[in-house]
């Protein structure tokens, strides 16, 4: 049986569970702001302050690939109490004084919308023991963070080697082809995949080569790009007797700027009954407004939980 869905599923997301501070959408918090115009409640009227520049990502590239992130936020925690999701860089008052434990937790923008802000799961908190001083200031700077001993890297594919997982389908009129080294248009590393699009090649379609199982974990590909033609990241889903295409979003021109994303697949692949294993695809046809298409991709990894 074989089903086509061709709607766009980019507006359901899971609903937030109990830990709702740590798994839900947030706007920056504004509150903050105004409640340093008013007095503090308590003991403690005069704050401390915290600040902090930026977080990175360290990987073992071998067995967790490369460490493009785009981590924005901030989710700030002291002794177990949630403070607020800052973006980076950032600094605010904090309502303590003295030695105090303190947890970070990187923050995204769950498929590259700003409204959508969200702790990376499979990103490890930052905790460290700092000292507090009534009306002063303490920096913790550029943090250190890595992939979780509980990511499980179900793809990773950096274009860098003698072969890819990444495989046109019978319908594509445009082939993958690799950067050349030194080339401008890479993003990472000396190669990037690259898709060339024009008026008699005026359609692209390919998919992960491997299957992967249906998972209920937080699912996500990760993925760098850059392009002057819109195009669309979405599964083949895979039953015995059903088979669906679900667009998840589209990706928009980026003006020549190389970006990062984290792009949720959880309501995609559990939204079907029916089906086991899932492929990722990418596809687009030319934009009439381009004589040329072209897209470029790279550090593809696909991720959920052991």
């Amino acid at each position: 049986m074989y089903k086509r869905r061709s709607e766009n599923r980019n507006n359901l997301l899971p609903m937030p569970d109990v830990r709702f501070l740590r798994n839900c959408c947030f706007i920056l918090p504004l509150i903050l702001l105004l409640a340093s115009c008013e007095k503090f409640k308590g003991d403690q009227e005069v704050p401390a302050y915290l600040s902090i520049d930026s977080i990175y990502v360290y990987t073992d590239y071998g067995l967790q690939g490369s460490p493009s992130h785009n981590i924005t936020d901030a989710w700030v925690f002291i002794d177990g109490q949630f403070i607020g999701a800052f973006q980076m860089p950032a600094k605010f008052p904090v309502l303590v004084s003295g030695l105090h434990k303190v947890e970070v937790m990187p923050g995204i923008k769950k498929n590259g919308i700003a409204a959508t802000r969200w702790i990376y799961e499979y990103y490890t908190p930052i905790i460290y023991n700092l000292k507090f001083g009534i009306d002063s200031l303490t920096k913790m700077k550029t943090l250190k963070t890595t992939y979780s001993s509980e990511t499980n890297f179900l793809w990773k594919e950096d274009f860098e080697g003698s072969s890819i997982k990444l495989d046109t389908t019978n319908r594509s009129l445009v082939p993958v082809q690799l950067t050349p080294a030194g080339s401008s248009l890479t993003i990472e590393g000396l190669h990037s995949a690259m898709l060339v699009i024009d008026s008699a090649h005026n359609f692209f379609e390919a998919q992960s080569h491997d299957e992967f199982p249906i998972s209920f974990s937080p699912t996500y590909l990760e993925m760098n790009f850059s392009t002057n033609n819109a195009f669309t990241v979405g599964v083949f889903l895979y039953g015995a007797d059903a088979f669906y295409e679900v667009p998840i979003m589209t990706m928009n021109v980026t003006n020549n700027l190389k970006k990062k994303v984290y792009i949720d697949l959880s309501p995609a692949i559990t939204g079907y009954s029916n089906v086991d294993h899932y492929r990722v695809y990418f596809g687009t046809f030319k934009d009439d407004a381009v004589k040329q298409g072209v897209i470029i991709l790279d550090n593809l990894k696909v991720v959920t939980s052991k």
